[in-house]
């Protein structure tokens, strides 16, 4: 095993990439800023969304989302399913090279099926620690003759068994996770492979620099290419810095050195953005506005498990005051005066817009007064002299959220305080039961609504196995989980979703708030960045004109 230094840039490149141009001796370079950081490019360890827009430039896996979520091919060109829906065979393309690197012999080499099965072995490894081993929980392995559940039957065919049908799990292989690497990489650096990483994407490591920057170059190898039949990626570099201040993010955006700034900061969303969502006026000559729906629902979480001493008082395992709280928020004011009009009012169920699978028939909560009070009167309490405690508990940067909330709250016969605390002190407070109502957000991991409603199993109990915060627990619920990733039709798949989801609803161990949008500020002399409703960035058909 051999651990290398990453190698210093060529300080030409370095300063193409902090230069206020695109353009170097001809090159054409993409630049952004990551204020969180980037931790590591290993796909096995893709839990981070910064993370996952860097290795998505890096790798491919078997099969991908497109920008209108749908699964297409990306190393496999076609793929069929057994008629019992336990088999599934992918033919992979013949024209995939990895990138070239030291670490492999002959600097490159083909992709082959064999490639596949050793990258998701490394992720069912427990030695490796991935989050991703569910990925593979329904694989059989006693079927496929080698013990692995998955078998190349020659260099450019995948089998892959499971022991029972899963609606689920060929958009679980979408997944960053699943991305492929060449195993000889990742023994020849061993744990610097993440910092070394060796890819097929349509960009290849160049150089990382730690705080500073990380450089992506255009593989020439690359083997997609557009309807015209020219070659992807069309951009020669993309360049990452890492500035935390996202004022000083701003300001280098305004000055063009960086070519767009990505999401809703409270610094200066007033000075982008008008009160509707629109783009201010000022800006309309330096950006564009690109608002997208997100597969990502922000909520209210309440702790509704009886057997700790967090809910000893009872107050929260009242279902009757558990809707109270969802009627008493004003979601339509939430979205304009808050979010500056960014996010949908949640008012059809826990599933997000972005997902219209299954029809959202779903009769969730409107902002009623009136209901507030009558709920609270059912549950004991008069809304004057005798009000309910509560306590919401936050992470520090949804100050202005809480406050609001808060203030709802308190309006409609609460008596309510706020706790705000660091991202990672309300994880720990949240995981170890020491809080019974807090604020948090999911974002789908692939575009399907089990991937929402898998919040509200009891198999998935928050924070061994999975992201159940809540402890909502219902066998009739459990079942119709079960049923929904089996074999039966589409039709019956979605009625199971409606009753899943208003379940949830009825029951109220969380406050749906909004569903959020993706929103980026553009630079008008790039074009075709496209994010998908997932989040994922695709930077392959970018194009930088000047």
């Amino acid at each position: 095993m051999k651990k290398l230094l990453i190698i210093p840039l060529a300080l030409s490149l370095i300063t193409a990439c902090t230069s206020e141009k695109d353009k170097h001796d001809g090159k054409l370079i993409l630049r952004y800023n990551e204020s969180a950081g980037i931790s590591n490019l290993d796909p096995i360890f893709a839990n981070r969304f910064e993370d996952i827009w860097a290795m998505s430039q890096l790798y491919n896996g078997l099969v991908r989302m497109d920008d209108d979520m749908e699964i297409v091919g990306d190393l496999a060109k076609n793929w069929s399913l057994s008629s019992n829906k336990t088999v599934y065979t992918f033919n992979l393309r013949t024209n995939v090279y990895f990138h070239e690197s030291e670490s492999i012999d002959g600097g490159k080499r083909h992709v082959s099926a064999q490639d596949v099965i050793n990258s998701f072995q490394r992720v069912l490894d427990p030695g490796n620690g991935s989050q991703g081993k569910y990925i593979f929980d329904n694989i059989d392995k006693s079927a496929s003759g080698n013990n692995l559940g998955m078998k190349a039957l020659n260099d450019s065919t995948l089998r892959i068994y499971l022991k029972k049908p899963q609606h689920s799990f060929i958009k679980l292989l979408t997944l960053p996770y699943c991305y492929v690497v060449p195993l000889e990489a990742v023994d020849f650096y061993g744990e610097e492979f993440t910092r070394n990483p060796v890819g097929t994407g349509p960009f290849k490591f160049k150089v990382w620099h730690p705080g500073d920057k990380l450089v992506f170059l255009k593989n020439d190898l690359y083997f997609e290419k557009d309807d015209n039949g020219e070659q992807l990626p069309y951009i020669d570099a993309v360049s990452i810095s890492f500035i935390k201040s996202r004022s000083t993010e701003f300001q280098l955006f305004k000055k063009g050195k960086i070519d767009f700034i990505s999401g809703l900061d409270n610094a200066f969303q007033n000075t982008l953005l008008t009160p509707e969502g629109e783009l201010n006026a000022d800006f309309e000559d330096m950006c564009y506005l690109q608002k997208e729906p997100w597969l990502k629902t922000d909520y209210l979480g309440i702790f509704v498990d009886e057997n700790e001493p967090i809910n000893s008082d009872g107050l929260l395992l009242k279902k009757t005051v558990r809707r109270a709280i969802n009627y008493a928020i004003d979601r339509e004011k939430l979205i304009k005066y808050v979010r500056n009009g960014i996010g949908v009012p949640a008012h059809k169920g826990f599933v997000p817009d972005g997902i219209n699978d299954y029809g959202r028939a779903v009769d969730g909560y409107e902002y009623k007064p009136e209901k507030v009070k009558e709920l609270l009167f059912e549950a004991g309490f008069d809304g004057e002299n005798d009000k309910p405690k509560i306590k919401l508990v936050a992470a520090d940067n949804y100050k202005t959220l809480c406050e609001f909330l808060q203030n709802q709250l308190n309006e409609e016969g609460f008596d309510c305080s706020v706790e705000l605390l660091m991202p990672s002190m309300l994880r720990q407070q949240v995981n170890s039961y020491n809080t019974n109502f807090f604020r948090k957000s999911w974002t789908g991991d692939f575009p399907d609504p089990l991937n929402f409603l898998n919040l509200f199993s009891s198999k998935t109990f928050a924070p061994d196995n999975g992201p159940n915060y809540t402890h909502f627990s219902d066998p009739m619920f459990d079942t119709w989980m079960e049923r929904a990733e089996g074999d039966i039709s589409d039709a019956e798949r979605n009625d199971l979703y409606r009753k899943m989801d208003q379940m949830i609803i009825h029951e109220a161990p969380v406050v749906p708030l909004f569903y959020d949008e993706l929103v980026k500020f553009i630079s008008k002399d790039v074009q075709y960045l496209r994010t998908n409703a997932m989040n994922q960035m695709d930077l392959k058909r970018v194009k930088i004109e000047r």
